[in-house]
C-alpha cells in the first residue's frame, strides 16, 4: 500500500513529496525519513534489464568523485553503455545528498538484484543510518514496530527513497523493515544501498 504524508509530533515516521523531507531523520523521533516520487522516466529501461547479465556492485565511492568512478563502475557491472548514464546520475545525487544529511565525504554502495527474501524478518539494521531505494518492484516493506501483528504493510515503490535509522542512532525500534517475500516466485529486484563507509574509508 502507498502512504500519505504524515507529520504529526512524535510521529516515527514522515513522508513527503519534497527531497528535503530526507534530512528530517536527525530529528529525535523520526526514524524514517521517506521522499515519495514515482521513478524518473528515464530509468523504465530497468524493467526490462536481463539482470542475469548485470552483477552486483559494491564500492566505497568519494563523493566529490563520483561523476568519473561510478560510471565505470556500472559498465564493469554489465550495465549498458549509454543507458547507464540516467543511472549514474540518479545514484550521484542521492549519494551526495545522504553525504551531506550524514556529514561525510564517502559513502559505501550497494546496488544489487535481489532474488530471495534476504532480510525476511522485520528488522532494524545496525547501522546509524541507511539510505534504501527499489530501483524496480516489489520494494522494501516496513511496519511501525508498536502497531500489533496485524498492522498494515507498507512498502517503498520504485523510485521512493527512503531513510531508516538503525540500531547505532535509535535505541528503541519504532520503524522494522524487511525485503519483500519473493523467493521461489521468479522475481528478481533491484535495489540501491547506501550506508556510510567503515572507519577507514571515511575522508
Amino acid at each position: 500500500m502507498s502512504i500519505t504524508t504524515l507529520d504529526r509530533t512524535r510521529a516515527a515516521w514522515i513522508a513527503d513529496e519534497d527531497p528535503a523531507v530526507l534530512g528530517r531523520i536527525h530529528d529525535s523521533h523520526v526514524q524514517l525519513a521517506l521522499w515519495q516520487r514515482p521513478r524518473p522516466n528515464d530509468l523504465d529501461w530497468l524493467d526490462t534489464l536481463d539482470f542475469d547479465e548485470i552483477d552486483d556492485v559494491q564500492e566505497t565511492l568519494v563523493v566529490e568523485s563520483l561523476t568519473s568512478t561510478l560510471p565505470a563502475a556500472l559498465v564493469e557491472a554489465g550495465y549498458p553503455e549509454g543507458s547507464h548514464t540516467a543511472l549514474a546520475l540518479e545514484i550521484t545525487g542521492l549519494a551526495r545528498s545522504y553525504a551531506r544529511i550524514m556529514d561525510v565525504g564517502s559513502i559505501r554502495m550497494r546496488l544489487e538484484i535481489v532474488e530471495t527474501d534476504a532480510c525476511r524478518k522485520f528488522h532494524m539494521d545496525n547501522v546509524k543510518a541507511r539510505l534504501l531505494m527499489p530501483l524496480t518492484e516489489p520494494g522494501t516493506q516496513w511496519i511501525e514496530a508498536e502497531a500489533g501483528p496485524d498492522a498494515p504493510i507498507n512498502h517503498l515503490r520504485a523510485g521512493d527513497v527512503g531513510m531508516f535509522k538503525g540500531r547505532v542512532w535509535a535505541e528503541t525500534p519504532a520503524i522494522l523493515h524487511r525485503s519483500p517475500p519473493i523467493s521461489g516466485t521468479g522475481v528478481a529486484r533491484l535495489l540501491l544501498v547506501l550506508d556510510l563507509p567503515s572507519p577507514a574509508h571515511t575522508t
